[in-house]
This record gives C-alpha cells, structure tokens and sequence, in this order.
C-alpha cells in the first residue's frame, strides 16, 4: 500500500509541475510581446486561443452532463431533433423544385439547403446522435468504467430511437399530410431516389467522412466565438455537397421511399440506414474521438 500511495504522491506533484509549468508559459510574455504595450499585450491575451485540453475539457463536460440526463429528457429532445433534421431534406426540396433539376449548380446550391436542420437543431441543443459519437465518448475514454459504458450505450439507444421516430414522423406528415405543394414533393422523393440508389457499400464509406466532419464541427464549436452559424453550414455543406451519407438525415429520405411505397421497411433499415450509422459511428468515434484524445492524453 506505501508503493501505491508513493506513486499516486509522485503522480499527483508531476500533474502539478505540469499545470504550473503552462501557467508561467501563459504568463510570460513571448520575444515580440515584449516590445508591445501593456495595453497591447492584453489585447493579445483576450484574443489567445483555446488550448486542445481546454477543448477537450469542455466537451468532456457536456458529455458527463448529457450521460446524467433521465431518459425521457433524451426521448423527446431526440424526437425534436429528428424533427428539426429533417427541414434540411425539406430546405433542399424547395431549392430544387425552385432551380428546376437541370440548373448547372444545383447540387452547390440545393447543398446550401441541408445546412438548416443541422443548424436548427445544434443551436436548439437538441438530442442528434451523429453529435454524440464524440461528446458522451470522450468521458468515457478519460474514466473507462463499466457505469460509464452502460449510460453511454443507453444515451445512444435512446437518442437513436428518438431521431428515427422525429424523421419517420416528419416522412409520414410529408407523404400523406398533403402540405407540401405537388412540386416539392416530387423534389424531395426525387432527392430520396439518389440516396437509395447507392450500394451498402457505398452508403458506409461515404458514412466515414460525414461522421469524421460531425465530429471536428462539435470540437470546433468552443472556439467558434460567435461563428457558430457559419461553422455549421460550412461543414455540414461540404458533407452534401461531396454526396456523403448522414444516417439521421438520410432516415428522413429513407422513410420518404417507403412511406410513398417505393422501398420496403427492412430493406431501408438494413441495406441503406444501416451501413450509414456504422460509417457514421466509426468516422465519429473510431477516428476523431480517437484522435482528440491521443493529442491530450500525455497533458490530463
């Protein structure tokens, strides 16, 4: 017990010295800030930018506070997120439907489209899951305990079921509510038609990418400082813009097909949503969970 309790008084002074150590550098001004001005140099030490641990931490501490949630606090802001994801399916409709599928740049700008719901439910602090392939990870690659597995899968369980119920529920207003006008309607079975006709194969790796971009856009988020909305659209353009797969989005366009009777239920689920959530998972939490914290992991 004496070795133990050396080695914990031994790594607890070396933690310390490293917080001690980053703090003189952050105090110490560097060769130019030197010639600057006091004025100047606080200038520049607002500005400074966040540290990767400071980022790290950050996220780390929304996802200790998402795995705590009761569950029906994560159904229905799931079911709200399903909802709202689904306006980017509906956004791109009506810009297709206005452009007419022979403009020369539709895709680039119909792209602009799928930007809204990712924007309307990320800034609403809504429940998605491809968000939560790093957020609730990212605590449990810190303290890897068996309680933190478990509320990590059940938050995943539950948000997943929930954004498939909001973008089934939206599918099925859309097919049968008859609120959308003939055209947009035509549009958007038009859009879910492009999706479907990918193989598994393709739908999974086209997932990777799109769970990779998910996961760097929340990471990037803390530092945003007020560009929050641009840092969305961009990201989440470039992810329909390079025809890449979103498994909650593209659930919205999934149903769409088998509500209107173009696809049948199982085959929906398994050869199309299927494919995507496990490219979107590894793209999210496989490579850039990953990643975030082998950068951090020698300076907790």
């Amino acid at each position: 017990m004496s070795d133990e309790k050396a080695k914990e008084a031994a790594d607890e002074q070396e933690t310390r010295a490293k917080v001690q150590n980053r703090e003189s550098r952050e105090r110490t001004p560097t060769s130019i800030e030197k010639s600057l001005t006091r004025k100047e140099r606080d200038t520049v030490a607002e500005h400074g930018h966040l540290s990767a641990l400071t980022v790290y931490s950050i996220i780390l501490r929304e996802g200790e506070d998402e795995l705590q949630r009761p569950k029906i606090s994560l159904w229905w802001s799931g079911v709200a997120a399903g909802l709202g994801i689904s306006t980017s399916v509906l956004a791109e409709g009506i810009i297709r439907a206005s452009l007419g599928s022979e403009h020369p740049y539709l895709t680039l700008i119909e792209s602009l489209g799928y930007t809204f719901g990712f924007v309307l439910v990320i800034l609403c602090r809504l429940q998605l899951f491809t968000e939560n392939t790093i957020t609730v990870v990212l605590p449990v690659l810190a303290e890897p305990t068996r309680n933190r597995f478990y509320c990590t899968a059940r938050l995943w369980g539950v948000v997943l079921a929930a954004n498939f119920f909001g973008t089934f529920l939206t599918a099925a207003i859309g097919i049968h509510g008859g609120i959308f006008p003939a055209d947009t309607l035509a549009a958007i079975l038009e859009i879910s038609h492009h999706l479907a006709q990918l193989t598994p194969a393709e739908t999974f790796l086209r997932g990777i990418p799109s769970g990779f971009i998910i996961a760097a856009m929340v990471w990037m988020l803390p530092s945003a400082k007020g560009s929050e909305v641009l840092v969305i659209v961009m990201f989440t353009w470039l992810i329909a813009a390079g025809d890449f797969t979103h498994v909650i989005a593209g659930s919205n366009e999934i149903f769409t097909l088998v509500l209107n009777g173009d696809m049948n239920i199982f085959t929906g689920l398994i050869y199309h949503i299927s494919p995507v959530l496990i490219g979107n998972i590894i793209g999210g939490t496989g490579l850039f969970a990953m990643l975030a914290y082998g950068q951090v992991h020698e300076e907790m």
